[in-house]
């Protein structure tokens, strides 16, 4: 397999996706929570499923505090924009997407919203001693993203939980890292964070949304119908609800659950990608961008090659042996800037479950003869 672009959207997806959207769109095709006869029954069941697989996989132990939505953008959009801010100031971590820059960048002009990146070593990784150290008691939040979408570092939010002590409210986002790296938010003692189903969790495009612990700190970003209290012109105040105005996209979130319950495992191993990344570093005239620590790699990483622009690189790799990567900045600008490959970016490089050894074998040598 010579698709390597997971990061922006995984592929392949478990066949039960599709078998799943199938049998709601031809068997059931009823609503959620509006109506008790036997198709929109059926259409809860599928949602209040796929809610209590997600709160497994998040580590949670409420799935009323998980809300659906189109994607992780939204999810983080009505966190960030329906938080009630009381400092006007929030941390950042120097690896943050546009889904929270952008928004982060709108309250900046609407309410003087000020933002600033925390502490770091080279690689990104938050320096906790600092954290650890600092005042917080003028901070709002702290904004870590779980997993970069550019060099596949992986935080350690528990430890960076540990730091803030409880001083101010924390919010990950995982985008990247769900369905491949396990996820605590109980245990951790995270207060928010956005999610999307069409990355690690093999799912369709068009699921995501939010995980939000409190919901009396935040305001509902789209209101609408819900099915519940509908005799009130005001949005529920219990959630789900809350957050979810409007009828969901009952299609797609049965292909999430068909990816959520026949999870494929992983045919490479973990060796087997350490070695992919050992081999890559033995390439003359080639830069690997990834975590200085292995153990805190994720299955992606960029690449950067001497003499040749990222555009060049990558489209060598597709003409020359079909491997489809994504170059260029990734929607994260703020992650490039801090680690050195703006404005050019890079190539990225992002592994699926479906990889064999062969197919990273493949990987190296087209990567060795791009640069040779």
């Amino acid at each position: 397999m010579r698709y390597f672009d997971n990061a922006a959207t995984s592929y392949p997806k478990p066949e039960e996706v599709c078998r799943y959207i199938s049998a709601y769109l031809t068997e059931c095709g009823g609503t959620y929570g509006r109506g008790s006869y036997e198709r929109a029954l059926r259409a809860t069941d599928i949602t209040e499923r796929c809610r209590e697989a997600l709160a497994a996989m998040m580590g949670t132990d409420d799935p009323a505090r998980i809300s659906f939505g189109p994607n992780a953008t939204h999810g983080a959009n009505t966190v960030l924009r329906g938080f009630d801010y009381v400092h006007k100031r929030v941390l950042i971590s120097p690896l943050e997407h546009n889904a929270i820059t952008r928004p982060l960048e709108f309250l900046r002009g609407d309410i003087g919203l000020s933002v600033e990146v925390l502490d770091h070593l080279g690689d990104g990784s938050i320096d906790t001693e600092r954290l650890r150290r600092r005042e917080l008691d003028n901070i709002d939040m702290v904004i870590i993203c779980h997993q970069s979408n550019v060099n596949g570092l992986t935080q350690d939010i528990g430890k960076i939980s540990e730091a803030i002590g409880g001083r101010t409210r924390l919010m990950t986002d995982l985008s990247q890292s769900l369905g491949h790296t396990p996820v605590d938010l109980d245990g951790w003692g995270v207060d928010f964070a956005a999610w999307t189903g069409h990355k690690g969790l093999l799912g369709p495009t068009g699921t995501g949304g939010c995980f939000i612990r409190d919901h009396e700190k935040v305001a509902p970003l789209v209101f609408g119908g819900t099915g519940s209290n509908s005799d009130s012109y005001l949005m529920p105040r219990h959630t789900p609800d809350k957050y979810e105005a409007g009828t969901p996209c009952i299609a797609a979130i049965a292909g999430l659950l068909g990816a959520l319950e026949h999870r494929p495992e992983p045919i490479h191993t973990r060796e087997e990608f350490v070695g992919l990344m050992e081999r890559l570093t033995e390439i003359k005239g080639l830069k690997l961008i990834c975590a200085d620590d292995i153990e805190r790699q994720g299955e992606l990483f960029s690449i950067v090659a001497e003499g040749m622009s990222v555009a060049e690189l990558n489209d060598r790799l597709w003409r020359r042996h079909a491997i489809e990567c994504r170059s260029g900045l990734h929607c994260a600008p703020l992650a490039h800037r801090s680690l050195g490959t703006s404005p050019a970016g890079t190539v990225r490089v992002s592994l699926s479950p479906y990889h064999t050894a062969e197919d990273l074998d493949f990987l190296a040598e087209a990567i060795e003869e791009v640069c040779s």
